[in-house]
Order: C-alpha cells, then sequence, then structure tokens
C-alpha cells in the first residue's frame, strides 16, 4: 500500500527554495499553480523553468515567433499571479522535446545554480485513462528532470565544465515532486481550497490557450474537486495531486 504524504509538511523553514519545470507555458499552472500560491505564500522563493517556447500552442492564425513572443508573456504574468518573478526559458521547439544531454545540461546548471529542497516536474510515465496528460513533451520534460537529478546533478563527473568553468559543485536534491502523475502513483494531495483563485487567475492569463474560459474553469474545478475526494481532504476542498519522491532522505546511502 503507498504511504500518503503530507505536502503541508514541506512549508516549514527547511524548506527555502524551490524549482519547477514544465514542457510548455501553462503546464504549471494546471498542475500546481494552487501549491506555489501556498509555498510563496509562506516566504519560499519558487523558480519557474519552461522547456519549450509553445509555439505549436494556440488557436490563432498568427505568426510563430509572435506566438513565442505572447506565452512567454503569458507566462510571466501567470507566474507574478501566484508569486513567481523568475520564469526561465530553455528555448526548445514545441512538440519536439526529448530528454537528451542538451537538455539536461541545462536542467543540471539551473539546479546547481539555485539549490532548491524541491524539484518539481511533469510525471515521466503516460497516464493511459487521460492521455492528453501524457503528451510526448510531458514525458520528455519528466524524464530529463529524473535522469538529471540522479546521477547527474549529484556527480562531479557528469558535465565537468559546469565546475570548471562555471564552479556550479554538485548538489544533492532533498524531493522531487511530479505532478499530472498516473493515479497509481499519486501519493499526496494539497489542500489548495484557500489559492484556488489564484490558480484560476494564473490560468486566466494565457488568454491564446483557452478559447472558452467558461469550460476550462469548469474542467479545473471539477477536477480539483475530485482530488480533493481522493485525497479525502474535508467536503468542499479544492486539491492538486503529486507524486512526491524522496531522492536524498536520511537514509540514503550512495547508490541506493
Amino acid at each position: 500500500m503507498r504511504r500518503m504524504l503530507d505536502p503541508n509538511d514541506f512549508i516549514n523553514p527547511a524548506t527555502q527554495r524551490v524549482l519547477a519545470f514544465a514542457a510548455h507555458p501553462d503546464d504549471l499552472d494546471f498542475g500546481a499553480a494552487g501549491t506555489v500560491a501556498a509555498m510563496t505564500a509562506a516566504g519560499i522563493e519558487v523558480q519557474y523553468c519552461i522547456m519549450t517556447d509553445g509555439d505549436a500552442g494556440g488557436f490563432d492564425d498568427r505568426d510563430p515567433a509572435e506566438t513565442v513572443r505572447l506565452r512567454h508573456e503569458e507566462q510571466r504574468v501567470a507566474a507574478a499571479r501566484v508569486g513567481v518573478s523568475t520564469v526561465h526559458f530553455l528555448g526548445e521547439r514545441d512538440g519536439f522535446l526529448e530528454p537528451s544531454h542538451h537538455v539536461m545540461r541545462q536542467v543540471v546548471r539551473l539546479i546547481r545554480q539555485f539549490k532548491p529542497q524541491i524539484v518539481m516536474a511533469m510525471h515521466p510515465e503516460r497516464n493511459w485513462e487521460r492521455i492528453q496528460r501524457s503528451h510526448p513533451d510531458h514525458l520528455a520534460c519528466g524524464e530529463a528532470v529524473t535522469r538529471a537529478i540522479y546521477p547527474a546533478v549529484e556527480n562531479p563527473f557528469s558535465y565537468p565544465e559546469l565546475i570548471a568553468e562555471e564552479g556550479l559543485q554538485a548538489y544533492k536534491v532533498p524531493w522531487l515532486w511530479f505532478y499530472g502523475a498516473p493515479r497509481e502513483r499519486e501519493n499526496a494531495f494539497m489542500d489548495i481550497s484557500e489559492f484556488f483563485e489564484s490558480k484560476m487567475d494564473a490560468l486566466r492569463a494565457h488568454f491564446t490557450q483557452h478559447p472558452d474560459v467558461g469550460a476550462m474553469e469548469k474542467f479545473v474545478l471539477e477536477q480539483c474537486q475530485a482530488n480533493a475526494e481522493r485525497g479525502k481532504k474535508p467536503v468542499g476542498s479544492l486539491a492538486e495531486a503529486f507524486h512526491l519522491v524522496a531522492v536524498n532522505a536520511d537514509d540514503t546511502i550512495a547508490g541506493f
């Protein structure tokens, strides 16, 4: 039986920095923005890293370069609405993201620079109940971050130029939080009732992505209600679901 964890246990002075990865602009807002809002309200610094430019997203006939500009701006606005002021863009092409060493090196670099206690990422396993959650870019995001965290981030022999040229020493990530997980992997549910409107405000910032805002809002509300029910939260609560993985726990030894 899965051991359930409480995300609220991590909102304490030991958690000072969180680095959250997504494949596209708006992925984090669907999956984790309520939790991010709770973290920033508690004084935790959260930074975002968006791996692709989202150039293949949207419903209007516009130049791809203009789409990229708009989606960058949308994400910055959305991030600010949940207390995030720093957004990194890796600039990969939408629909072509791969867990390559080119991408992994950038992930390792950011993690070593920021030294987060928690890294968030999209889940690397396909969700057969709702395949839209398993866009290939989503899976690639999760796989690239997972491979980067172990062993590359903590191995000084991985991408040694990061040490030689930038002084970015190896770093051990304590926790990896996946969002968009298959239900059988979920082991933590964050009550975001207090921050649900902030999450919705963040999602509304992505105006190029929502031809029917009302339908989007209804979908997100229903998903958060279902998450709260699965997480056995009080009636009327709203929640986000995660798969929490201890990377370097108290009982972790090298290579095991």
